[in-house]
């Protein structure tokens, strides 16, 4: 199937509105259905900023780690098709928010999947700014869910800020984490358990997560099911950064652009011809551990269902 990725650019000015609703009910037991339009009423919401740091970074991050998700096994190839949603948000409604170097990150990303893993993706559809939409993304997961079947595998990958309050979202959480979207006018959310619902009608044999958002590591939990792995930039409190020292959000610049793409999280020869430092055989794992030991600032989290390690 021919590659397709989909990219809009935001045209024109947005104002920016931030509405909460009023006190919560109970939370409903089971899971509904997302509305594309409106998330789902919540109170207490706090936006969280990545921060945008200048110049060259005070100190470097650690280096190799002794343990990591790397287990130097490789696990089973993806026997079926495989689909992405890649999204990043640098221009915000109105200027408050604005950000850098998410579409960097998401266009990264998006490199990655289709170049570096020899066009293995069927589809990719890459959504930033304008067109990243609460009603686009959510569809686009929904697009999958129809075409996708049990021996496939989707990665799901968003640079942006966070958000975290009190959200009807059908979780057993009090306090909620999401991602920051919006309507086309406004600013709006995607919540963890509106993703667990948008995902859970998606029965392929493996899925993906990646966020470089503040808060992500709150994430976890919701996401968490058998045959998913979650690489998040921070943990459940934790602020991620982006800044000019890397030309990405640092968590991308780590896991994708340097530890990906420059093949540098490669470090066990899965294929066995002798060489590491191959692009084509970073492992996920690979570039999460290799991510987790280089950040100064982002306290990369995972969570990881697999005993091997995996290939997009």
């Amino acid at each position: 199937m021919k590659t397709k990725i989909l990219i809009t650019i935001l045209v024109g000015s947005l104002v920016i509105s931030i509405v909460s609703a009023g006190l919560l009910a109970a939370k409903p037991d089971k899971p509904g259905k997302p509305d594309k339009e409106k998330p789902v009423p919540s109170t207490d919401v706090e936006l969280v900023k990545k921060m945008t740091l200048k110049g060259p970074p005070p100190w470097a991050g650690g280096g190799k780690k002794k343990e990591g998700a790397a287990t130097g096994i490789l696990g089973a190839p993806v026997s079926g098709s495989r689909y992405a949603i890649v999204v990043g948000i640098s221009d915000y409604p109105g200027d408050e928010n604005d950000l850098v170097y998410p579409v960097v990150d998401a266009a990264e990303m998006a490199e990655v999947l289709i170049d570096v893993y020899g066009f293995g993706f069927d589809d990719v559809s890459l959504l930033t700014d304008g067109a990243a939409t609460r009603a686009a993304i959510l569809a686009a997961i929904e697009d999958i869910a129809e075409m996708a079947g049990s021996a496939d595998e989707v990665v799901f990958f968003f640079s942006g800020h966070g958000v975290k309050g009190l959200a009807q979202d059908w979780d057993k959480e009090r306090v909620d984490e999401g991602i920051v979207v919006h309507d086309g006018t406004n600013i709006t959310y995607i919540w963890d358990g509106e993703l667990q619902a948008e995902f859970s009608g998606i029965g392929t044999s493996r899925i993906i997560f990646i966020f470089d958002t503040c808060l992500a590591g709150g994430m976890k939990k919701d996401l968490e099911e058998p045959g998913r792995v979650i690489a998040m930039a921070t943990s459940e409190n934790g602020t991620a950064v982006e800044g000019d020292a890397w030309g990405n959000g640092e968590f991308t610049y780590y896991l994708v652009d340097e530890g990906t793409l420059q093949g540098k999280a490669n470090v066990h020869d899965y294929d066995g011809d002798g060489y590491i430092g191959q692009a084509e055989w970073v492992t996920v794992e690979e570039a999460f551990d290799y991510a987790k030991a280089n950040c100064a600032y982002d306290r990369p989290t995972i969570g990881d269902d697999f005993d091997d390690d995996l290939l997009p």
